[in-house]
């Protein structure tokens, strides 16, 4: 057995713990588009095309998975997503 594993955990709860989590922000009647572009910028630190192409995809499909890792890692994304007045939400991702 890997010693880097606890030998108390099932190979499926091992499995478990490694998925990554993402944070999906969802489209709103709220907010501009620039402004969702700018808070994904300003906060994930992503390129300006980057940003658009997540805004475009929470625009026209509704919903789009802006970050993925770790549970708590998507748990801080959200609550910042909130604090920009973002909805948004996280799941684990598939």
């Amino acid at each position: 057995m890997d010693p880097g594993v606890e030998k108390d955990l099932t190979p499926d709860e091992v499995t478990l713990a490694d998925t990554p989590w993402v944070t999906v922000v969802w489209n709103d009647p709220v907010n501009l588009m620039s402004y969702v572009s700018y808070v994904f910028q300003k906060y994930f630190g992503y390129s300006k095309k980057k940003a658009e192409k997540l805004m475009l995809e929470v625009h026209e499909d509704g919903k789009s998975a802006v970050s993925s890792g770790s549970r708590e890692e998507m748990e801080r994304d959200v609550q910042a997503m909130h604090e920009y007045g973002l909805w948004a939400t996280l799941s684990k991702s598939e």
